[in-house]
This record gives structure tokens, C-alpha cells and sequence, in this order.
């Protein structure tokens, strides 16, 4: 088993998990069986109990697992199914740990964070990374797994220390690290410092990436990469410039230009394994292009009571993306809050009103 895990510095909510869903879809594309875990760093069993303004939409997995949107991505992306035991949260791991104490699996040993809660940690990976998840019934060719918040979170240490472990476990040809930085532009200067900061944290932590993606709103220059590879200690080739684009779909396609895949199959030794040459991208590049040519508009009313995040409603909007392919027309989505004014003599008036405005 192959592993590949994605870690994300700076701010949260840079795309890791749209990131991570299109590496997969690239290795898809060179003929690779994928599977696909989350790790959230919060003491919450599951996400079933949170609000949705709190990270967004609750995803309901086939078994009835109830976990963070990111596995809806996942699913979405790469057309498998997940099961609740790929969304690994600090609640799961802590609880199976003190069940065991409990039954005196550790025999009066003292338990403690090392080696036995990040001895879960990695016990739970290859557990899970061995489930088939597509119609095959077979196991994945690679896992990968997206590591939750940011850096240098209390939180996420004791993952980050399981993982650093688990580079030696496995193997340095069967782990390969990459990590998700923001490039912001000031001045009009493409500024790198905030991603030398996330990859020194990371590195303090013994775990040293070897692909930096750039999230910024233009394509990185040459000299951006250049000086991220002289401060990151990685190759300029392995500096990937994730820019704004049109859709979330050209994503892998943007991966695949700049190489992405010849740099995995030499990190994790898949010579003959991975189709190199001729990546099957050519239906996922048509759908992703198609979605830019549409010109006429519809407009959708989505009335809810958690409107005040899109996210909460994430995959009511991914699914109208999908429509919008069979229709060939853009959803233009007006959120509408469903919490009714108490003082409203005609609550059905209060409904309708703003929606008379979409309408008409």
C-alpha cells in the first residue's frame, strides 16, 4: 500500500480536501485504484452532533456514519464509497484506547499519548487504507489522507507525531508528504514567506514535504517557485501552482500539465504501475470544459435554516453542478434563511417574499 498525505498550513480552508480529491482523480486517470481517509483533529466522536455553521454540512456515508464534508468531496470525486471508519477524529481514537485500558489489553501498563494513542493512530490507517471502496471488492492501490486544520495546532500534534512515525513503519517509497500553502499577493508581489513559516513548522515536527501546492490567485511565476524550493528543500518542479480557475474540476487537469503524476510515481517507486505516457483524463477534461460554455442562467431558490454558510448545503450545490451539465445552463442560488421573523403576523408571506424578488 502506497500512502500519500496532504497537510495544510497558514489559514485553514485553503481546499485541501478538493486538492486531495483531484490528486486522486489524476492517479485514477493513470489507472490506480484509490481509497481516501480525513483526519479531524476535534474531540468529537463524529460530526453528527455539530452544527453546520461550525465546518460546514454533516456527510451521511452509506453505513450511516455521520462525517465531515470532505468525504462527501471524496466520494464525489472519485466515485467510491467510504465508510465511517475513514473519517478518523481525536473522539474515535481516544475512546478505542481507553476501551482497551479498560479491559486491560495493556496489561497495568501505563498508557500514554506515545506509543499507544499514536500507535492507534497508525493501527487505524492500515486497518482502514485495506477496505475495498469501489465495485472491484479490491484493495487500493493508494490511500490518501488529508490531515485536518493547519500546522502547528495543538490539536493535530499527536497526528502529526503518529505520522512522522509512520514514515518509518511503512517505508520512505510507500510515504509521500505534500503540503498546502497560501501565496497571497500584495503589492503585486507573489509573497512566499507564510509558506517558509508552514513548511518550517512542519519540518520541526520531523516530516518534510516533498510537493508544496501554492494556493494563489494567479499562476505562480518562476521566480516564486524558485525561491519557495531554495527555502522548502524541494525541487522548483515540485512547487505546484494551484490558481484560481474556473471550476473545481480543472484541478487534476491542472496537476496533471504541471507533472504531478511523474513526481509520484518517482517518490513512491510505481514505475510499472501508473500509465505515465497517456493519462485517461479525456471524459474529466470535457466535463470540466463544458461547464465553462454555458451562457444562459437559472435561478434557484435553496431556502434552509443554515444559509448564513453555502457549505452547509454543500452537496445540494454539488449536485445542481451535476444538472447543470445535463441541462447546460449555470444555477444562479439565492439562499434564502428559513428562521421565520416571530413577530411576522403572515409567516408564509415572509417566505414568499423574497422569493417573489427571485422570481419576477
Amino acid at each position: 500500500m502506497k500512502y500519500v498525505v496532504v497537510a495544510g498550513g497558514v489559514v485553514s480552508g485553503l481546499g485541501k480536501g478538493v486538492t486531495i480529491s483531484s490528486v486522486g482523480r489524476m492517479l485514477q486517470g493513470c489507472g490506480l485504484k484509490v481509497t481516501s481517509i480525513k483526519i479531524d483533529p476535534y474531540l468529537n466522536v463524529d460530526a453528527g452532533t455539530m452544527s453546520p455553521f461550525e465546518h460546514g454540512e454533516v456527510f451521511v456515508l452509506g453505513d450511516g456514519g455521520e462525517s465531515d464534508l470532505d468525504l462527501g468531496n471524496y466520494e464525489r470525486f472519485l466515485s467510491i464509497n467510504l465508510t465511517s471508519d475513514h473519517n478518523i477524529t481525536t473522539g474515535k481514537i481516544y475512546r478505542e484506547v481507553i476501551a482497551r485500558e479498560r479491559r486491560g489489553d495493556y496489561l497495568g501498563k501505563t498508557v500514554q499519548v506515545v506509543p499507544h494513542i499514536t500507535n492507534e493512530i497508525q493501527d487505524w490507517i492500515e486497518r482502514v487504507a485495506k477496505i475495498p471502496v469501489d465495485s472491484s471488492g479490491e484493495e487500493a492501490d493508494v490511500c490518501l489522507i488529508e490531515v485536518g486544520g493547519t500546522v502547528g495546532d495543538i490539536e493535530s500534534s499527536v497526528f502529526f507525531e503518529a505520522l512522522r512515525q509512520f514514515q518509518f513503519r511503512v517505508g520512505d517509497d510507500n510515504f509521500c508528504l505534500m503540503f498546502v500553502s497560501l501565496v497571497p499577493i500584495l503589492s503585486d508581489e507573489q509573497k512566499t514567506k507564510p509558506t517558509q513559516h508552514g513548511v518550517r513548522d512542519l519540518r520541526s515536527l520531523g516530516l518534510s514535504p516533498k510537493v508544496i501546492f501554492c494556493r494563489c490567485p494567479k499562476e505562480l511565476e518562476d521566480s516564486t517557485k524558485s525561491k519557495i524550493s531554495a527555502f522548502c528543500h524541494v525541487p522548483p518542479s515540485n512547487v505546484m501552482s494551484v490558481h484560481d480557475v474556473n471550476n473545481v474540476y480543472h484541478v487534476p487537469l491542472l496537476l496533471l500539465e504541471q507533472n504531478l503524476h511523474r513526481i509520484i510515481q518517482k517518490n513512491l517507486a510505481m514505475d510499472t504501475r501508473m500509465e505515465i505516457e497517456s493519462p485517461d483524463m479525456k471524459s474529466w477534461s470535457e466535463m470540466a470544459f463544458k461547464l465553462d460554455g454555458f451562457t444562459k442562467d437559472v435561478k434557484i431558490a435553496l431556502i434552509g435554516k443554515y444559509t448564513g454558510l453555502q457549505d452547509s448545503y454543500l452537496s445540494v450545490i454539488k449536485s445542481l453542478k451535476v444538472i447543470n451539465n445535463i441541462s447546460k445552463h449555470n444555477s444562479n442560488i439565492d439562499f434564502i434563511c428559513m428562521i421565520m421573523n416571530i413577530f411576522s403576523t403572515d409567516p408564509f408571506e415572509f417566505i414568499l417574499s423574497p422569493l417573489r424578488k427571485i422570481l419576477f
